[in-house]
């Protein structure tokens, strides 16, 4: 999967064992997969989505969201919960699918699918969203004014 994903200019930061990647699972299902009862997200954990079992933006307009996101850091976690990788940017190749990309935090999360043009992506927020996003502007600020000072010759 990782090669399958391009994350240029930026750097893949981690790969995660398979244990820390089923924490990071199991994490991103008790937010977006609370009532997956009959949505079969054991196959696709987009189905939650696509069944209307948690709230979501779909299609172009979920492209749209993802695109204005801007976050210091991303995971991007596969479907069968096989491998989930840490980077320092959004992957910007769209031909990855049946996979989530999301902040550390999860504040939103991008579900690519296999099926998109007829069913995906899909684009949902936490429902904490607010103040997740308060956190994530904060390291945002904190990175500029870091940039900032090395420019300067302060750092």
């Amino acid at each position: 999967m990782v090669s399958e994903i391009e994350y240029d200019p930026g750097e893949l930061v981690k790969i995660y064992s398979q244990s820390e990647t089923k924490k990071i699972e199991k994490k991103w299902m008790s937010i977006f997969c609370k009532n997956k009862q009959g949505f079969n997200t054991k196959q696709f954990k987009w189905h939650i989505f696509s069944g209307d079992g948690y709230p979501s933006i779909e299609a172009e307009e979920a492209q749209k969201k993802y695109d204005s996101k801007k976050e210091i850091e991303y995971i991007v976690m596969g479907n069968t919960g096989e491998l989930a990788i840490h980077l320092n940017k959004k992957p910007q190749n769209y031909n990855h699918k049946d996979c989530y990309v999301f902040p550390v935090n999860m504040a939103w999360t991008m579900a690519f699918t296999h099926e998109e043009g007829w069913l995906g992506p899909y684009f949902a927020y936490h429902p904490d969203y607010k103040s997740l996003n308060i956190e994530n502007e904060k390291k945002i600020e904190k990175e500029r004014q870091k940039e900032e000072a090395k420019k300067k010759g302060w750092l």
